[in-house]
């Protein structure tokens, strides 16, 4: 095991409180040797590590770090099990989840599984999903798993770009980049994700908007501790685990911001939860004008490009109590859920465009989009 190796190791027996399964004098070796060896050590060796055989990449492959688990170290899971709403005593009311609506199927992603494994790969009525967390960076993302006529699953390929998951995809064993989604190695190679709108907010929030929704069991196959955070003060510490290419210090490093991405991809606007207290609908001209829905009591922040119906350009307010789905109005009468379907009025069926957007720490935008402005 390479000094790397343990060095993740021994961090991450600290962080689950296992330290003391380790004899402190092997572990004062190890540690020296860490130190000795450098404090960041990245991954320079061929790209064939990744599993492609093919050595063009898109990212800088100096920056590509081996994390330490190796490849399905961290076991994505396929197809998990599903259990209601009302059985999901897991769960705390503050615990954060991944909302995911197809047609009627309605599911719940917790953090506190995806942690643990970082991917999902579902089937929702034949609709093939995946759902990708790292739990460096905070950020959950969607993705079809539909890729040049094949359909494929996602693995933990045990790398980092920027501390930042990067999947591989079982088809032709490419390697991806989570936050800019893009293929950046192997057959695949500058295909961009094929992605779709989830909905993060806490436990809470979730179950009384959808109460007969169906969340994943703990019960993954797998001997986790799931109430355990694998990370220990992580997402308070105000430093990281690997380094990043380019550092923001205009706000707390952890701090979660929800994030739409240009329409050229280059750029982001981040707005912070600290910005909707009280419940507010933003207007605000990003790529266009763009809506921006938010709840710092609720936890959520959701945004949509600004619809017309017919000559209409559509205004919104927000509906107070948060007892259904529906948590929009615009001034036709429609009332609006939060994937964006007009689920009553005279337009009832009509959908708002998401935004290419996602929640994550502060840190984790800065290496990945240029002009990153702040609201």
């Amino acid at each position: 095991m390479t000094p790397f190796r343990y060095k993740m190791r021994v961090q991450y027996m600290i962080a689950v409180g296992n330290f003391n399964k380790f004899r402190l004098i092997p572990c004062l070796i190890i540690l020296t040797c860490i130190i000795s060896c450098g404090d960041d050590i990245t991954y320079t060796g061929n790209s064939k590590m990744a599993g492609s055989g093919i050595d063009d990449w898109l990212v800088p492959l100096e920056e590509v770090i081996d994390g330490g688990t190796g490849k399905d170290g961290i076991p994505a899971l396929v197809n998990p099990k599903l259990i209601p709403a009302s059985k999901a005593e897991y769960l705390k009311d503050d615990d954060l989840i991944v909302g995911y609506r197809f047609e009627e199927d309605i599911r719940a992603y917790p953090h506190k599984i995806l942690n643990w494994h970082e991917i999902v790969n579902d089937d929702l009525n034949g609709r093939k999903i995946a759902i990708f967390h790292c739990p460096l960076t905070g950020t959950s993302v969607g993705w079809e798993r539909d890729y040049s006529g094949q359909t494929t699953t996602f693995g933990v390929s045990g790398l980092l770009y920027n501390t930042n998951l990067m999947p591989y995809d079982r088809t032709t064993n490419g390697t991806w980049s989570q936050i800019s989604g893009l293929c950046v190695n192997g057959e695949l190679i500058g295909t961009k994700a094929k992605t779709f709108q989830v909905f993060e907010t806490e436990w809470k929030t979730w179950k009384t908007m959808y109460p007969n929704s169906r969340v994943m069991s703990i019960d993954t196959g797998h001997t986790r501790n799931y109430s355990e955070y694998p990370y220990g003060d992580y997402r308070s510490a105000p430093g990281l685990l690997y380094s990043v290419s380019v550092k923001d210090s205009r706000l707390f490093q952890k701090e979660r911001v929800h994030g739409v991405v240009s329409s050229d991809g280059v750029g982001a606007k981040l707005y912070r939860f600290d910005s909707f207290q009280g419940n507010k609908v933003v207007t605000d001209n990003y790529n266009g004008q763009t809506i921006i829905i938010g709840s710092k009591e609720k936890n959520f922040i959701i945004s949509f490009k600004q619809k017309k119906i017919d000559d209409t350009v559509l205004t919104f307010k927000m509906i107070n109590g948060f007892n259904s789905p529906e948590i929009l109005e615009d001034q036709l009468g429609n009332k609006w859920d939060v994937f964006g379907n007009a689920v009553s009025g005279p337009n009832a069926g009509e959908k708002l465009m998401p935004t290419n957007s996602f929640i994550g720490m502060f840190f984790s935008w800065a290496p990945f989009y240029n002009s990153l402005q702040i609201f």
